[in-house]
Formats: C-alpha cells, sequence, structure tokens
C-alpha cells in the first residue's frame, strides 16, 4: 500500500511538539543521552490555514458558531484525512486540518495508551524470545519509592496478569493501570527513543496515569518477569532507571489552579507532563491500519496478527466484551464508552454497520479522540482526530470543567458533519473492508 506525497508532508511537516534466547536476561545499564530539541516556533508562524474547515463549519453555524470565534481559546485542533483506494487497494489520502498547531500544548491524557501498547508488542517482537509471547503470564514486583507490584488479575479467566490483558484493559475502557503496567514493561528510556527514532522527534512520554508520582520515581521502573505455565522464567527485566536528558520545556495550561486546597493564581505548568501532538497521533493510527504507508524504518516492528489484534480492541464495544467481564455493568461500560467522535456522551447502541477504531483522551479539561471510522454498509472509511480544551473558566483541579456542555457535542457534531460528508463523497473504486472485520466476544 502507498502513501501519496502531500500526507507524508503533512504529517511531517506538523509534528513539531515536543515527543539469543537465554532463561534470565538482565536489562543492561543505561547509557546517558541529551536529546536536543530545536526550539518551537512562535505560534503564529505554524498554525495551519485551511478553508476546508472554515467553509464546512460556517455551514453549520448552529454547532460551530462559537467554535469559530473561540478556536484559540478553546484550543481546538482538527485532522480530517479522506480515504480513496487505487485498482489494486492502496489507499490514497487527502488532508484537511482546522487550527493545528504543534507549538500549542495539550494535555493529551490517555492518548498515550495509543502508542504505549504498540511499543509494548513491538517489545516483545524484539525480545525474541521461544515461548514468550503477549499472552505469557507477567509478574511486577516493586524496588523504588512509589512502585507497586502485580501477582495475579482478577480480570482474567485463570487470574494470569499478561500483555494481551493490559492492552485489553488499555484500548476497551482506557485503563489507567493497564498502561502503568505496559510503561514499567517498556521503560521510559525506550518508548521516547523508539518514537523519535520513527520520526515523531519531539514527542515525551515522561510519567505514568492517574497516580501522582514524582519525576525520579516515573524515571524508574519496576522490574518484571515473564513466566512459562511450567514456572520457568523466561525473561527477567530488573528495574530500569530512565537516563535521557531533555531539554526544559515551557508548557503550561490555564490561568489558575487548585494545589492541595488552595487557587495558584497563575498557569499551570505543564513542563514535565506528557506531550505529543495531535499530527502525531494521526500519524501514529494511520501506520497501524495502513502499515505499508510508512517508510520501513519508521513503521513499528508488529506481525499481522499483533495489528489485527491491536485493531479488534480498539474497535471492540465494551457491551461485546467478556474478558475483561465488562458487559456485565453496561451502566459503568455502555456501547459507545470512549467513541466521542460521533457519538459524543451518548449511551445509546451503534449502527452495527459502524465500527469506529480509536484512542481517547479527556484531563484536566482537554477532550481528545484519534479515529478511522467503517461504515460497512456504506463502504466508507475515514481518519478523524480533534481536540478541544472544555475549560472556559480557566481555572485547573477545580472538578469544574464543560465536558458535557462542549467538548462532547462538538465532537459529536464534528464526527457526523463529516460522515455525512463522506457518505455524498463520489469514489472510483470502493474500498474492500473486509480485514477490518473482526469477531468480538458476543
Amino acid at each position: 500500500m502507498g502513501i501519496n506525497k502531500p500526507l507524508l508532508v503533512f504529517l511531517l511537516a506538523s509534528t513539531f511538539g515536543l515527543v539469543s534466547c537465554s532463561v534470565t536476561k538482565k536489562t543492561p545499564a543505561p547509557v546517558v543521552q541529551t536529546v536536543k530539541v530545536a526550539p518551537i516556533p512562535a505560534e503564529k508562524e505554524i498554525i495551519r490555514k485551511d478553508a476546508f474547515f472554515e467553509d464546512l463549519m460556517g455551514q453549520y453555524p448552529q454547532y460551530f458558531d462559537q467554535v469559530l470565534k473561540n478556536r484559540k481559546d478553546w484550543n481546538v485542533q482538527i485532522i480530517y484525512t479522506a480515504v480513496d483506494r487505487t485498482s489494486n487497494g492502496n489507499p490514497v489520502f487527502t488532508n484537511y486540518s482546522f487550527n493545528l498547531n504543534s507549538a500549542k500544548y495539550f494535555y493529551p491524557a490517555s492518548t498515550v495508551k495509543l502508542p504505549i501498547s504498540i511499543l509494548a508488542l513491538q517489545k516483545l517482537n524484539e525480545l525474541k524470545i521461544i515461548g514468550l509471547d503477549r499472552n505469557t503470564t507477567m509478574i511486577t514486583d516493586q524496588a523504588y519509592s512509589g512502585q507497586t507490584p502485580v501477582y495475579n488479575d482478577p480480570s482474567t479467566p485463570d487470574g494470569r496478569p499478561s500483555i494481551s490483558q493490559y492492552i485489553k484493559k488499555n484500548l476497551l475502557v482506557s485503563d489507567n493501570d493497564a498502561s502503568n503496567r505496559l510503561y514499567e514493561f517498556l521503560g521510559q528510556d525506550y518508548i521516547n527513543e523508539q518514537l523519535q527514532k520513527k520520526g515523531y522527534v519531539n514527542v515525551q512520554i515522561l510519567h505514568r496515569l492517574g497516580i501522582s508520582l514524582s519525576p525520579d520515581e516515573n524515571r524508574h521502573t519496576n522490574p518484571v518477569k515473564f513466566v512459562s505455565p511450567q514456572g520457568t522464567t523466561l525473561y527477567n527485566q530488573y528495574m530500569q532507571s530512565a537516563s535521557r536528558k531533555y531539554l526544559q520545556r515551557r508548557d503550561s495550561v490555564g490561568k489558575a489552579f487548585y494545589k492541595e486546597g488552595r487557587l495558584i493564581p497563575q498557569p499551570m505548568d505543564f513542563s514535565s507532563k506528557n506531550r505529543i501532538g495531535l499530527a502525531d497521533l494521526h500519524r501514529i493510527l494511520i501506520n497501524l491500519v495502513f502499515p505499508n504507508s510508512e517508510p520501513r524504518a519508521q513503521g513499528f516492528n508488529l506481525s499481522s496478527e499483533d495489528r489485527n489484534f491491536l485493531l479488534k480492541y480498539m474497535s471492540q464495544l465494551p457491551t461485546e466484551t467478556m474478558s475483561p467481564p465488562y458487559s456485565a455493568d453496561t451502566a459503568a461500560y455502555w456501547p459507545s464508552f470512549c467513541k466521542f467522535l460521533l457519538f459524543g456522551s451518548q449511551k445509546g447502541a451503534i449502527p452495527k454497520n459502524i465500527r469506529i477504531f480509536n484512542k481517547v483522551g479527556d484531563a484536566y479539561g482537554q477532550l481528545t479522540d484519534v479515529a478511522y471510522i467503517v461504515d460497512f454498509e456504506k463502504k466508507i472509511e475515514f481518519f478523524l482526530s480533534a481536540t478541544i480544551y472544555c475549560n472556559k473558566d480557566g481555572i485547573l483541579n477545580d472538578d469544574h470543567y464543560d465536558y458535557e456542555t462542549l467538548g462532547f457535542p462538538f465532537m459529536k457534531q464534528l464526527g457526523q458533519v463529516i460522515y455525512n460528508l463522506e457518505l455524498k463523497r463520489k469514489r472510483k473504486i470502493i474500498p474492500d473492508l473486509t480485514p477490518f472485520i473482526f469477531e468480538y466476544d458476543k
């Protein structure tokens, strides 16, 4: 499958944001490195102008009038990729963006779980240990401040924790602990080195999610070992200590924030928090869906089985899932859970002809969704990624964000407008979407 030159130029130009088999194998001592990051250009210098979205959203003032007026304050960024096919089925991409500004920081929240899940499978492939795969029992120990162990997983039928189960929980319901266990298996250095080697040069994934740890504690990741069904240790990874150094960032959000019950009247510092831009997330998803769209050196080391495993659980609904048993709790995990684009926060059923392969994130008022949307009946496919800051008062940590009144309606309406546009769009070649049909748990 080929990639057209405009896509490559578009995605690369948009990527400026800060990111032998043996029984026991010891992790080698880290080598100290310094990653040199080019200075961030002034915001006005890299905002992408695209008349497509200006015109499109202008046709729906009831949905987007305030978005157009407040695009800067709400940090709205959108990327839409229309997909056409050649006669041999290769994808051809046409890209449109709105207010895309890689120098404008937004907190990526759980969207970082997508590259973390991909890299976990890649690392397993690179270890090349007989008997070690994503279903092998993975024991996480503790050896440093802030670390916690995992010896069993009640969400699995046999109680055994594994990479497979962590990825499922990561992609199905965005489980923070599952993501943290993959982060600990990978180590901070591996995550960032691999993403930078693949062209995501300014990405920084620096911490676990959902728990408060110091930068030093996040640099140290737990000892991990994989055990065969017979109890033999297949791979033993001692605690890792990240050594890469990064130039100081100046990322901040909001105008004030609460800390320990006290209001601090200044922007909240995000310079040591995770950073990945929308263009990078969009490109990672395209790379996963169409693995031959990137030069080989920039692709992920995944097998076809790995890729299908990831796509299956990105698109599977919690109500279709027996293990983990999310289908037993529809109050917490409804059919369209974490499908912001097209469905927002609605809790009804998703049409059977539509599948959304996506990863969302929401924290500190920032709402993000990165999605590949397919309609098997209408034979349409497209990529849509969007982020919006849902915090009109500018105060963080006050538990008062505008997700329900601003973020979810925006995501739903944007998805529906693009979907309806795709329904009307002429295609010379009807795509074969059968590779994206999976058998789900129920």
